[in-house]
């Protein structure tokens, strides 16, 4: 079964002795990362509410004037926590009592900055292009229940948290939004982003419910860094990367929902990808397990209908601009990543590999403008013989 692996690491770590497991992880992750104490109550904590939590340290080389630029950063990955025929309240508030749980054992462990999966206050249901009752789990995302609750959770631990949600959006005829918002340290709203790139693939069927964002490439400054959001399937799109980068960004989360049946052979390349060509850290994260909805739906394959679309394989994981990356989550159980960083290293790396200084923009930037004409020719040369 798809869930059954709890993770390529626990694998590794079951069949290689311990030299040769060494070598395979230096050349599948780069540099160990040390792991971090995790203090006895988040441990008990996570014990008695069934979620694994992992802690490490990505650090940079010390410098003679600029000292460390510290951070913590936190995942959740999780199930959902009630059947998806319960009503949308139950589910809603039982999503809401399992993170508030999560996000206790975040804060003793250090957390400055905590982000959550995609549209994690519900099951994925966007897979079912049914409107009801799948609607209603939208909200605002300026004063809603779930913004009201990451407020004073943000306030109480002293931590960003990136919340992302279904939003509602009531001003604009109440439209629907995949968005991702920001809640300050100090329990004010930052500010907000939406899903730039929207799915239309097998039972990914989002633009049923909404279409692509309209707030660009925001860049957030916090007391503990400049945080980006690139939603889901805007990973699969290296530009959309590129540009948070250009934006300054030095963290950027990649909130995701997506089941291993179409995506697994990629999870552990793009968001690493991205930190090595933009120099900062990028933080995947994936739900987990496989939820079941009470009518059947197909995914235009021709193959027979069905009532899920899949494993939620979790891994959830952290790369750094120099191209290494902590372990990833379990694939099947609900998790805490928890790893200090040190932002110094975004510009070592940018000093050591010269990736922004040969960028090279304002050579993309007239071919773009060229391509996207209606009469746009592409410049290829063609054998004549």
């Amino acid at each position: 079964m798809a869930g059954e692996l709890v993770s390529v690491e626990h694998c590794l770590e079951n069949h290689l002795p311990e030299q040769e497991l060494k070598e395979v992880k230096r050349i599948l992750y780069g540099r160990e990362h040390a792991p971090i104490e995790i203090p006895e109550d988040a441990q008990k904590l996570a014990q008695q509410h069934n979620f694994e939590v992992k802690s490490y340290q990505i650090t940079a080389k010390k410098e003679e004037l600029t000292p460390p630029r510290l951070v913590r950063i936190g995942l959740v990955q999780n199930s959902i926590a009630a059947e998806t025929t319960a009503p949308v309240g139950v589910q809603r508030s039982a999503l809401h009592n399992k993170i508030s749980r999560i996000t206790e054992a975040a804060a003793l462990c250090g957390v400055n900055v905590l982000c959550y999966q995609e549209a994690w206050t519900m099951p994925f249901a966007f897979c079912t292009r049914e409107k009801q009752p799948w609607c209603e789990f939208a909200e605002d995302a300026d004063c809603g229940p779930t913004t009201q609750l990451c407020q004073e959770l943000a306030q109480k631990y002293n931590m960003v948290i990136v919340s992302p949600i279904l939003e509602r959006d009531s001003i604009h005829g109440d439209t629907l939004w995949n968005t991702a918002v920001v809640i300050s340290n100090n329990g004010h709203v930052l500010g907000k982003t939406r899903k730039n790139h929207i799915p239309r693939v097998g039972d990914f069927n989002e633009s049923t419910y909404y279409m692509e964002g309209d707030t660009g490439h925001v860049v957030f400054q916090t007391q503990f860094g400049r945080l980006a959001v690139n939603i889901c399937y805007g990973r699969h799109h290296p530009q959309n990367w590129m540009m948070y980068g250009i934006n300054g960004a030095e963290i950027v989360f990649n909130p995701s929902a997506t089941v291993g049946a179409l995506s697994e052979p990629l999870w552990a390349i793009e968001a690493r990808n991205a930190a090595i060509a933009n120099s900062y850290f990028a933080c995947a994260i994936n739900r987990v397990g496989t939820e079941v909805f009470p009518n059947e739906f197909t995914s235009a394959d021709g193959k027979p209908a069905h009532k899920d679309f899949g494993h939620f394989y979790g891994s959830s994981y952290i790369a750094a601009p120099d191209g290494s990356r902590t372990p990833g989550l379990s694939r099947n159980k609900d998790g805490l990543l928890v790893t200090e960083v040190d932002l110094n290293l975004c510009r070592q790396v940018k000093d050591h590999w010269g990736f922004r200084m040969t960028q090279r923009l304002d050579l993309y930037a007239s071919s773009l403008s060229a391509a996207i004409m209606p009469n746009y020719q592409p410049p290829i040369i063609r054998d004549s013989c």
